[in-house]
Formats: C-alpha cells, sequence, structure tokens
C-alpha cells in the first residue's frame, strides 16, 4: 500500500462500510509501520489489509476486498497474505474482530482455523446503536502462501 492508493482504499472502504476508517486512519497505519498491503489484479485494485505487529502477537486490523470482487476468493488470498507476513514478521497468533452481523466474513475466517475466543460488546457503531464484535484468534503455523 502506497500513498497514492488511498484515494482508491477510501472508494473501497466507503463502498463496503456504513461506518468505514477515514483517510487518517489509513495514514497513521502506514507511518506506524503496519503491515498495509493493497491487492492488484490486471491493474485495479481489488483489496487490501491493515496488520499490526507487537512482539509475538499480530491483529488484523482491516481487511476488505471491493464489491465488485467479493466472492471471488480475493479475499483468501488476502487473508492468507496477512497470515504469511504475520508469520514472517514473528507472530505465532493472529487476532481480529469481525462483527457478529457479517456472515460472509465469519464463514471465511473459520474456514481458515479462526476460533472465537471472546466477545467485545457494543464494539461497533451501527444503524440504531452499537453492534457487538467477535474475538477471533488463529494459532500461526505454516501458512502456504
Amino acid at each position: 500500500m502506497r500513498h497514492a492508493d488511498i484515494d482508491q482504499i477510501l472508494a473501497i472502504e466507503e463502498s463496503v462500510y456504513p461506518f468505514p476508517w477515514t483517510r487518517g486512519n489509513f495514514v497513521d497505519s502506514m507511518v506506524a509501520g503496519y503491515g498495509c498491503c493493497a491487492g492488484w489484479v490486471a491493474g485495479q485494485l481489488f483489496g487490501y489489509y491493515v496488520l499490526m505487529l507487537a512482539l509475538d502477537e499480530a491483529h488484523l486490523l482491516n481487511v476488505s476486498v471491493a464489491e465488485g470482487h467479493q466472492g471471488t476468493g480475493f479475499g483468501a488470498r488476502l487473508l492468507r497474505h496477512a497470515l504469511c507476513e504475520a508469520g514472517r514478521g514473528g507472530a505465532t497468533t493472529l487476532l481480529l474482530e469481525v462483527r457478529r452481523s457479517n456472515d460472509r466474513a465469519l464463514t471465511l475466517y473459520r474456514h481458515f482455523g479462526f476460533q472465537q475466543i471472546g466477545v467485545r460488546r457494543a464494539y461497533y457503531a451501527a444503524e440504531g446503536g452499537r453492534e457487538d464484535a467477535l474475538v477471533l484468534r488463529r494459532a500461526l503455523g505454516e501458512v502456504s502462501a
């Protein structure tokens, strides 16, 4: 991910989330040295992720796929890449939060061996209130790119 990609990233972010990250969230993540990856196919941005490494733990802060590319395997490609990068960075576990209502993401995460370890009550902004986040964890071993 480069600063020049942020406008396209924001367009995806704003189209897939009712409460999207801001430009500042992405810039701050890049400045902080987080693993910020943009995925491209045939010159078109299909998605991205932001990964924070701390000691032996990684936290997937954001992963998104453009609407036109959802359901095509690109989310799995990004997640596999994030898992590999976390392992290369010395992490032994990867954590993430996901909206309780995000069945598509939950299916993908469970396919990759993530297990629920907790709930963050009222974590996400939602229409008409707040929504719980499920906290998922996956131990990192060999992950093939």
